[in-house]
């Protein structure tokens, strides 16, 4: 292998911006960018100084190309992942690693196979604040959770899921879930590294405001294996848009992260009793409430080798075997949810994760 690690980065859409990190990061190598759509392509090829390919399947037989990157629409990231890997490629794709389990399996027994390094490209895993959280967590900074509940409001137009290249691919089952698998798709998979796995959920989804074959609104109750009970609610309906919010609730406290910054993070302050003291009963409506505590994300810790993003990740992986932060295994998770609660939808049943 060169001394560097040499990328092809597939699709210029979300691609494109991955690809412009590649210049920047130390031990990577732009060699080649692929896209059907001759501009992106020519104008990638001149600002970036690499080559454009518009055939995948070309791309995949070069020999100075260590890593593939794949931006194309969410139906097909599976099957160009294996496609990679069968080339003897390492590989890495955006959200969500797929739209089907079964194709995310076939990916990760073959990356195992070869000894290949497989990735999914969620941003939010390389925001230090949330590996803070997760330590948080861990530490029982509010107690034993109780209870989390994601709420995602966005809004998009039906020039959204009209446009793109092919055209219209967001509003086809065969290439997109809707918008609990292409939108809060990251925050399913920030309640599972929080979390940990899901064991059933039951859910609804619908289409309520576009002319799209996916849903454009779903809502679920689950159960996490730890016992914590949740709620995830996702729509692309919202006008004007409000975000996302994530609320986690524990025995002793809370924390609230809304788009990326945490806006509550607060437990009760436990005063130490005086030996030998008993209070006396009180109306419960006299009780005074507990004094709260603010607490500071930045008391907790980060990894001090966390990646910036999944360019360094990769390079790390190939170089020195450092595990990326979501590998295959972990992607699989987020789409099993998202299938589960689609599956629990159309059976009107609860569904268990393996």
């Amino acid at each position: 292998m060169a001394n560097e690690i040499r990328f092809g980065i597939v699709g210029l859409g979300m691609g494109r911006g991955r690809a412009n990190l590649i210049p920047e990061t130390s031990g990577a190598k732009l060699v080649a960018v692929c896209d059907i759509w001759e501009e992106r392509g020519k104008l990638a090829e001149k600002e970036l100084g690499c080559e454009w390919i518009k055939d995948y399947d070309q791309l995949l037989k070069r020999d100075d190309i260590d890593v593939v990157g794949i931006f194309t629409p969410s139906g097909t990231h599976g099957q160009f992942l294996i496609k990679a890997l069968q080339a003897g490629k390492h590989a890495f794709t955006t959200k969500p690693m797929d739209i089907r389990v079964k194709v995310c399996d076939e990916a990760i027994e073959l990356a195992e196979k070869k000894g290949l390094v497989l990735a999914v490209d969620f941003g939010l895993r390389y925001e230090p604040d949330n590996h803070r959280i997760k330590a948080a967590l861990q530490q029982g900074a509010i107690g034993k959770l109780i209870a989390a509940e994601m709420s995602m409001k966005w809004f998009r137009a039906q020039s959204y899921y009209d446009g793109g290249k092919p055209a219209g691919w967001r509003s086809r089952l065969e290439t997109e879930g809707g918008s609990l698998a292409n939108q809060a798709v990251h925050f399913l998979d920030l309640l599972l590294f929080w979390l940990g796995p899901v064991k059933t959920i039951y859910g609804k989804k619908g289409t309520f405001a576009h002319r799209i074959e996916t849903e454009d609104t779903s809502a679920g109750v689950v159960e996490f294996q730890s016992g914590t009970l949740g709620t995830i609610f996702s729509t692309t309906c919202s006008f004007p848009g409000q975000g996302t919010s994530i609320t986690l609730t524990g025995s002793t406290g809370s924390l609230v992260w809304h788009d990326g910054k945490v806006s509550l993070f607060e437990r009760m302050k436990q005063p130490a009793a005086a030996e030998g003291e008993k209070p006396g009963y009180v109306l419960p409506e006299n009780a005074p409430a507990p004094e709260p505590e603010q607490l500071n994300l930045v008391e907790f810790p980060s990894p001090k080798d966390l990646p910036k993003n999944i360019i360094e990740d990769m390079v790390a992986a190939i170089t020195s075997g450092q595990p990326v932060q979501c590998d295959g295994k972990t992607g699989r998770e987020s789409v099993a949810l998202f299938c589960g609660l689609y599956l629990s939808s159309d059976t009107s049943q609860p569904v268990t994760l393996p």
